[in-house]
């Protein structure tokens, strides 16, 4: 979920794009932006990465280092929560449409079309993950309840239709992202107190704590296609509140295995918001890739 509108207007600072080597334990700096870019994909033919700023989604060539515009229609205020269709073919956003707030609606886009498709007509809705058979989207959504508003794991057909709740407890429910096989959701929940990673069956039974470090706040579970290894990022504790997710912060991206087990911390820098919100494996499982952030 992107808590703030705009960010891309009120961060003044340097993006660095870089990859991690999960063998070699090496970053390579892949470009430095003088704006704010966010949260890269890595596209199924490894030739490319997707990401956002400025409002839109941009292509990445690996090769020539070069930047190209998508064009996604009417979704032109798009956040860091988009994730690429698993053909390949396109992808789904989350975007604005000029509604003050948090508003966020899920929109599908076939790349050259420039179409893009309402498919969530309630907002804030910000879109985490699509299930491996293309049939489902699983995404946090901020809903009215006796209570107040709650902001809880939702299900819906990709070409839109009745919303199935899979989470119910008080406090944020975010992140979710479906495993390779299709099985599993991982997402993140501060019901413990700090921010943890969860898992949960595709129907939303079993939800199960993934990771305990009680000095941690833990976000965005992304599972190698090889369905081996978890990459997420954490914030210290005492850095912010268990239910934010800010730029600008001292952090790092962990691993753990599928299966749940020791915490291993592969990377620490400067950044947070917009720095591995989405699915960022290289198809071989071998890297994946991130932002990290200097000021000016």
């Amino acid at each position: 979920m992107t808590a703030s509108k705009n960010l891309w207007e009120i961060r003044a600072q340097f993006s660095i794009l870089q990859t991690y080597d999960i063998a070699t334990a090496k970053t390579e700096v892949l470009k430095r932006f003088d704006h704010v870019i966010e949260a890269p994909n890595w596209t199924k033919d490894g030739k490319k990465l997707v990401y956002n700023g400025d409002g839109h989604i941009y292509f990445f060539d690996l090769e020539t280092k070069e930047s190209e515009l998508i064009d996604t229609g009417i979704a032109d205020s798009c956040n860091n929560d988009h994730v690429l269709s698993p053909d390949g073919s396109g992808v789904a956003v989350s975007s604005g449409r000029g509604e003050p707030g948090y508003a966020s609606r899920i929109y599908t886009v076939n790349f050259g079309s420039g179409v893009a498709r309402e498919i969530t007509p309630i907002s804030p809705s910000y879109l985490h993950g699509w299930s491996p058979d293309g049939k489902t989207f699983a995404y946090c959504a901020m809903r009215e309840k006796e209570n107040g508003i709650e902001a809880d794991i939702y299900t819906c057909p990709v070409d839109g239709g009745e919303e199935v709740q899979l989470t119910f407890t008080h406090g944020l429910n975010d992140g979710p992202e479906y495993s390779p096989n299709g099985k599993h959701i991982w997402y993140n929940s501060v019901r413990s107190g700090l921010m943890q990673l969860w898992r949960m069956k595709a129907d939303g039974s079993e939800q199960t704590q993934m990771t305990f470090d009680e000095n941690a706040n833990a976000w965005f579970a992304h599972v190698s296609p090889d369905g081996k290894t978890v990459v997420y990022i954490i914030y210290h504790k005492g850095d912010l509140e268990p239910g934010q997710h800010v730029p600008d912060k001292n952090v790092e991206i962990r691993s753990i295995p599928v299966e749940g087990g020791e915490e291993k911390t592969l990377i620490s820098f400067f950044g947070g918001q917009g720095s591995i919100n989405v699915n960022s494996w290289s198809p071989d499982s071998k890297k994946f890739a991130f932002v990290s952030y200097e000021k000016e």
